[in-house]
């Protein structure tokens, strides 16, 4: 059995679209009769791999939350006895997502076809990672497919509270930083050229301040949109230039070694490793293969790098926590706590606990560098307007006291 996407019409002559389950195009379509539908167009639905091998325009994968929330659903199936077939469409019957339901129908198809859980999501890699299909097998593997689904709808729904809290905290910076932007562009095209039309007939040099401003107006209202078209221009290069993993990498690096970017990035990295690892662990997964995994949800490839290294050593005989203070930059806390838990054997536990300690000090940083952004801004654009104001004012004040000769 197979999913089908289709598009008919109602004996009304209404569009209908969606996705049904059957063995044939054929019988998709007799379904469809049966249902009181016109099928105009019923095709195979196509995985993400296969899409992307026939050169389709790819649609977009499911989103964390989506993911999240089809986890939870069936974690608590599975957990209430149901096989997991049925559990599969019974998620398709609560969910009103066009594309949940299309993928949850293909992979219960291929389910239905004989295929584990685990092969059937490898054919959606956009919206199930390495780390979700490493799990799921494993949980497979050992029996406890609820339990470690359980661990991953966790793991998805805290990942998202974090993005949550960073985008709610954002909102009022980016929000103010455009009207800051707004207004000072606004002030020097419109406002500054009308004041300054008053000092073109008077005969006496501007002062300085007010002479920069008036070039600083000219070259907004005559190239301000060839600076954002170049500004375009060099964010694409630059989006180009960085598509070669060696420079990526040495970019990487680089964000290691800037001072308030190093403490951001090397937080949340380290955060997003030893919460991986820890679930890893937990699911039965060998320590080799969990810190192969684990490099998967790693953007910085550098980072990424280190934990390879270190893979290697530990191949070798080392020590998980001696390997990961030879190979990279890791935060000394997370090297105690891994090897605090090597001696006691009890390393997901102080995974869990390294995760927890870097996930509350990582919040406390970016809502540091925000509350401090918030006043740096405001004290900068009152330095710009108090710079215009003055360029306006001085030369007034200067005709002011000559006629009063």
């Amino acid at each position: 059995m197979a999913a089908f996407k289709y598009h008919a019409l109602t004996t009304q002559g209404k569009a209908r679209s969606g996705v049904i389950e059957a063995d044939s195009p054929r019988q998709a379509r007799a379904f469809l009769r049966e249902r009181g539908l016109l099928p105009t167009e019923v095709n195979v639905t196509g995985t993400e791999k296969q899409q992307q091998s026939r050169g389709w325009r790819l649609e977009r994968s499911l989103s964390g939350r989506d993911v999240a929330l089809i986890t939870r659903q069936l974690a608590t199936l599975l957990e209430s006895g149901m096989p997991l077939e049925e559990a599969l469409f019974a998620i398709t019957r609560q969910t009103n997502s066009h594309r949940v339901k299309t993928t949850v129908l293909s992979v219960r198809a291929r389910i239905l076809e004989g295929q584990s859980l685990a092969s059937a999501l490898a054919d959606y890699p956009r919206s199930f990672n390495d780390l979700y299909r490493a799990m799921v097998a494993a949980g497979e593997e050992s029996g406890h497919l609820a339990e470690v689904l359980i661990r991953l709808a966790d793991h998805g729904e805290r990942l998202q509270r974090i993005h949550s809290k960073v985008q709610v905290a954002l909102i009022y910076p980016v929000l103010l930083t455009l009207v800051a932007v707004g207004v000072i562009v606004l002030l020097m095209t419109y406002v500054v050229p009308k004041v300054v039309e008053q000092f073109e007939h008077a005969e006496q040099t501007l002062p300085l301040l007010t002479r920069q401003l008036i070039f600083v107006s000219d070259a907004l209202q005559h190239y301000g949109l060839h600076a954002l078209g170049v500004l375009a221009v060099l964010v694409v290069l630059a989006r180009w230039w960085l598509r070669d993993p060696g420079r990526r990498k040495a970019w990487h690096r680089l964000q290691l070694r800037l001072p308030l970017v190093r403490t951001f990035v090397l937080g949340q990295q380290s955060l997003q490793f030893s919460r991986t690892l820890a679930i890893l662990v937990g699911s039965g997964l060998d320590l080799l293969q969990s810190l192969r995994v684990s490099t998967g949800p790693m953007t910085n490839l550098h980072l990424r790098q280190a934990v390879v290294n270190a893979t290697t050593l530990v191949r070798e005989g080392c020590s998980l926590s001696r390997a990961l203070e030879q190979s990279g930059p890791f935060p000394p806390l997370l090297i105690y706590m891994i090897a605090n838990g090597e001696r006691s054997g009890e390393l997901e536990k102080m995974l869990d606990k390294a995760a927890e300690s870097q996930e509350a000090e990582f919040e406390t940083r970016v809502a540091w560098i925000l509350g401090l952004f918030e006043p740096a801004l405001i004290l900068v654009m009152g330095a710009i307007v108090l710079c215009i104001v003055l360029a306006i004012l001085l030369p007034i004040l200067e005709l002011n006291n000559l006629t009063s000769f």
